[in-house]
């Protein structure tokens, strides 16, 4: 194979860098802009054609030298990676960022530098209007504190272990705990699928706890990029970088309260380092601050996969897991709880009755073997969806089979049901679920063709989740060769 051309590679260079949802500039050694991709000019608000040749000043004009920084790197000769920024281009247009900048060398000859940025302005507004509405709720509820009942002023903890519907030895169990560690301050660790219903045990922990007066905080770990998460959770002082204001962050929202932060797997490993160091003396600094605080939250943290799996992934600091380890909750699937599918499924209808104005009984006969056919891999939030869609589209007082979803009550479903009910006797009830779940995996890569995403998306389950369950089933080979 021969080698390609000057001429050649960089058509390949401009044809890549040109259709890539990430922002590109490079300039040479003198900060003059030599190649800026047709995203970045989007993102600032400017033509490609307006900024080559341009001095990356003038491009922006809300930059220094020294709050630049690619005239940084060209200075330090060093790379600056993973910073959040908020830039004025020449058009006026406010853009906040991630970027990360490279120096360029040529034979030892530092040459130029490259930036490459993500376009974070819509999260980030998000996140500063959710941590605003935060502030100004606690704030409110703390004004009116001495004239409202103690039931009113954890409005955003609204619910109560009573609130968690079932009779299964496991929800029992996970009741009887729960209560007795809300009195506790230590830290909790929730386990569980997603659907399962995690945030119910959080907030009823709340709810039951000394803290109940006090803010409930909830951050979804995964929801945001880990400089942008770093800095909500933390809080900024006004200079701390480009664009930064004087901002509390959950942690201080939360002083008093509760903080649950979901999906903790989800946050970067260096920002776990961070929320150690909260955990281990109840301090912290805002990002560009000397100063420390001194912050009372309860943490109570919850993952949707096995916590040791998440450490040998490297998704969890060890030292974190035995920190937030301290009290262990798991909340169980509804495919081993299913003695409450029926109490379950009448609690949502009759939810479902007070919204929709509707006057259901309950489920048929036919529908209530379905169920029990069905291995529900999106838990209790599955079946509330599926009660939902029922009555949006039924036309009696009682929830039939055609009234369901096309992936439940199939004749499949109810087959495998009497396969298990045949051979009950002959196999265990582990070998049995697994039997059904394996069954269940063959047939969303069938639908999907293969493609994993949409296999997930059809179980409703995560995509690593469904990958785990396919190596441990032995049906990686199902997939499609790349």
């Amino acid at each position: 194979m021969r080698n390609l051309s000057e001429t050649e590679t960089n058509i390949y260079l401009e044809q890549v860098l040109g259709h890539i949802e990430e922002a590109v500039q490079i300039v040479n050694s003198d900060g003059k802009t030599i190649y800026y991709n047709q995203f970045a000019a989007e993102m600032d608000g400017l033509k490609v054609s307006d900024v080559l040749g341009e001095h990356i000043i003038q491009v922006y004009p809300s930059l220094t030298l020294e709050t630049s920084s690619i005239m940084r790197v060209l200075a330090t000769g060093m790379p600056i990676l993973n910073q959040p920024q908020t830039l004025v281009s020449s058009t006026g247009k406010i853009v906040s960022l991630i970027y990360s900048t490279y120096p360029i060398y040529q034979d030892g000859l530092l040459i130029g530098a490259c930036d490459i940025s993500q376009d974070i302005t819509k999260i980030k507004e998000l996140s500063e209007r959710m941590i605003n509405l935060q502030s100004e709720l606690l704030n409110t509820r703390s004004s009116h504190h001495k004239k409202s009942k103690p039931a009113e002023t954890h409005a955003i903890a609204r619910y109560i272990f009573d609130d968690i519907i079932g009779s299964h030895d496991s929800i029992i169990k996970l009741k009887i705990l729960g209560q007795r560690i809300a009195s506790s301050s230590s830290s909790v660790l929730v386990i569980g699928e997603t659907g399962t219903g995690k945030e119910f045990v959080v907030q009823s922990i709340h709810s039951a706890s000394p803290r109940k007066n006090g803010p409930f905080v909830a951050q979804n770990c995964s929801a945001f990029p880990a400089t942008l998460l770093e800095s909500i959770l933390f809080g900024t002082i006004k200079g701390s970088f480009t664009g930064a204001e004087d901002r509390p962050g959950l942690f201080e929202l939360a002083d008093g309260g509760t903080l649950f932060l979901d999906e903790i797997n989800s946050m970067p490993i260096e920002l776990q380092s961070k929320l150690l160091r909260v955990l281990q003396d109840g301090t912290l600094r805002r990002i560009g601050d000397n100063k420390i605080k001194q912050i009372d939250a309860r943490i109570i943290a919850s993952m949707n996969i096995d916590p040791k799996q998440a450490v040998r992934n490297k998704e969890l600091r060890l030292d974190l897991y035995y920190r937030l380890n301290v009290v262990s909750l798991t909340v169980p699937p509804l495919r081993e709880r299913k003695s409450d599918l029926l109490t379950l499924a009448n609690h949502f209808i009759s939810i479902y009755n007070n919204k929709l104005n509707c006057q259901v009984s309950g489920i048929s006969e036919e529908t209530s073997k379905a169920f029990f056919a069905h291995s529900w891999p999106g838990n209790v939030r599955e079946l509330q969806h599926v009660i939902e869609h029922a009555m949006n589209i039924m036309s009696g007082q009682v929830i039939e089979l055609e009234d369901l979803p096309a992936n439940i009550g199939q004749s499949n479903n109810l087959q495998m049901l009497d396969d298990c009910t045949e051979s009950i006797k002959e196999r265990s009830l582990p070998e049995i679920l697994s039997h059904v779940e394996r069954r269940y995996l063959l047939q969303a890569l069938d639908q999907s063709k293969g493609n994993v995403s949409k296999a997930a998306f059809l179980l409703g389950i995560p995509r690593q989740t469904l990958q785990n369950k396919l190596k441990l089933h032995k049906l990686m080979d199902n997939l499609p060769s790349e």
